[in-house]
């Protein structure tokens, strides 16, 4: 999902594709805006990605308001707790949301489908194209 939208945000404007257990305050104070992309466990946001909010979040508060974000969730079945803890965190940090809250759900509820590699349709990746070229297009554009 997060290559996807990488991917045609690179058509548009300066696009740095970070994982979240990479991510550092310095990657986050240099972009311009963000799109947040991750799983949902447990009816919450990953560790990883709790731990990436955790490590950058007090070192650039009060350096980025204003800035647009979007968010990409995927989840086994609901995906809209983990929405909301990102849009908690954006909002502290004064961020501004362009776009709703993207969910894909796989709909894995058993243990194995739960563990196995998920493979995102075509149709799905397009709305996570769709984001990217709009979040890409809009800063390029001086929109946001």
């Amino acid at each position: 999902m997060a290559e996807a939208a990488a991917e045609v945000a690179r058509g548009e404007t300066d696009t740095k594709l970070v994982p979240a257990d990479q991510a550092r305050p310095e990657d986050v104070l240099a972009a311009d805006g963000y799109i947040f992309c991750a799983p949902e466990n447990l009816a919450a946001i990953s560790g990883l990605m709790k731990e990436f909010f955790d490590r950058c979040y007090y070192p650039v508060l009060g350096k980025i308001e204003g800035r647009p974000y979007a968010q990409m969730i995927c989840a086994g079945s609901d995906g809209e707790n983990a929405a909301r803890q990102i849009a908690r965190i954006a909002t502290g940090w004064r961020l501004k949301e362009v776009q709703l809250p993207l969910i894909i759900c796989t709909h894995a509820q058993t243990p194995e489908a739960i563990l196995a590699e998920k493979t995102i349709p075509r149709a799905q990746l397009d709305q996570c194209r769709e984001i990217g070229a709009a979040l890409g297009a809009g800063l390029s554009m001086g929109i946001f």
